[in-house]
């Protein structure tokens, strides 16, 4: 399930053969920070709720608890208001409801995460029940080891789901998009599956404004979309027991 195929092995230079995790990861999330963060997370949601900016409002918690910047930015990515929780919730589809429904996936956002999950990285189930990372690609994505194995599981995610349309946007100004793009062609058209990939501008505009189930955890498209779904949620519960994965759960707050 997992194998790379020399046949979609298109060549992007870059130093980082893996989507892993950051050499202090290990001692930043742990089972014993997992309480903190899940406090600090739930904090910076309460004052998200009563109307304090994001920028503040991390500030104060992250000073508080005494966080360093990675731990911080988990927290910025788990903590969402009351609001935004209940607005969200409220527009997602559940799993059988996106049996052969047009499905459009925000491709980095899904792509990185599942390659995240793979390559050992720290994941956290999020306030509104998204599952989120802490890779970034800096205006240039690097295709990894985990790169065709995370398609692979994608692909077998929405056949499970019984998914059959499904349009993956990447971003146009992220270098090697186009080589992303070949890639993903690459295998929908060996495997026969009705997959269009697009370059888009600006994905979250077009995210945003489409009619069909949106896959993505990006607050800002959840926040915006009429109706989406937790793919990468879906899917790493799907092989959390069989990776064992570094995954936190910082939506409610640890004893």
């Amino acid at each position: 399930m997992h194998s790379v195929r020399d046949g979609y092995d298109i060549t992007m230079p870059d130093k980082r053969s893996h989507r892993g995790p950051h050499p202090e990861d290990a001692k930043l999330f742990t089972a014993d920070t997992q309480a903190v963060l899940s406090h600090a997370t739930a904090d910076m949601s309460w004052l998200l709720s009563r109307g304090y900016a994001d920028k503040s409002s991390l500030k104060l918690i992250g000073d508080r608890y005494n966080l360093t910047k990675r731990q911080r930015m988990a927290v910025m990515r788990c903590g969402c208001s009351d609001r935004q929780s209940e607005h969200r919730t409220a527009r997602q589809v559940p799993p059988e409801g996106v049996a052969d429904r047009p499905v459009v996936l925000d491709g980095y956002n899904v792509l990185i995460t599942v390659e995240a999950a793979l390559g050992g990285g720290v994941l956290f189930i999020a306030r509104d029940g998204c599952v989120r990372d802490l890779a970034s690609i800096h205006g240039t994505y690097r295709k990894v080891a985990e790169t065709l194995p995370a398609i692979e599981i994608i692909a077998e995610a929405l056949n499970k789901l019984q998914v059959r349309d499904v349009t993956w946007f990447l971003d146009k100004p992220v270098s090697n998009s186009g080589r992303l793009k070949q890639l993903i062609g690459q295998y929908a058209a060996e495997k026969g599956l009705k997959w269009t990939v697009e370059l888009v501008q600006n994905p979250d505009k077009d995210l945003i404004e489409s009619d069909s189930i949106i896959a993505s955890s990006d607050s800002v498209v959840l926040d915006n979309c009429n109706q989406w779904f937790n793919l990468a949620g879906f899917i790493v519960d799907t092989i959390r027991t069989e990776l064992n994965l570094h995954l936190l759960d910082l939506s409610e707050t640890q004893n």
